[in-house]
């Protein structure tokens, strides 16, 4: 399949559509998760489009790992964290519904499950809180 630049990462990128982004460099761009699974989740998206890891450009995956890492350490940090899930998924089959290659990174609690991916919404002053707190990490 074809990447499509009409998904909504690629119209988050554009800046056709809003986000609480945290982190932005030549290549890539963090932002929280509009439905996220536990406080803190971050998506960690690169600029060159390509629909997921298997059909992206090799120079693009080794930029995007070290920011995966930096928003992970952050992360970790700012939420208190007691540790931190990294997911990234490939295709329908393997749990991909944005065809633009994207990481998930998401704090996580001892004993605290990951809340399920209902669909629904987080208030935009929850995400708000959330991308300053990370931001505060990353400036360090």
């Amino acid at each position: 399949m074809t990447y499509d630049a009409n998904n909504i990462f690629g119209k988050i990128l554009r800046g056709e559509i809003p986000c609480h982004k945290v982190y932005e460099d030549a290549l890539c761009i963090a932002f929280m998760d509009v439905m996220p699974q536990a406080q803190g989740h971050t998506l960690i998206v690169p600029k060159a489009g390509s629909r997921n890891l298997l059909d992206a450009d090799p120079a693009v995956l080794g930029a995007l790992l070290p920011v995966v890492q930096k928003i992970a350490r952050a992360a970790k940090s700012a939420f208190k964290a007691d540790g931190i899930t990294v997911m990234q998924f490939n295709e329908p089959a393997g749990g991909q519904t944005v065809f633009h290659l994207h990481v998930h990174v998401i704090p996580r609690h001892d004993g605290v499950p990951l809340r399920k991916h209902t669909g629904a919404m987080e208030a935009p002053e929850v995400l708000a809180a959330g991308a300053a707190k990370l931001k505060a990490a990353l400036a360090g």
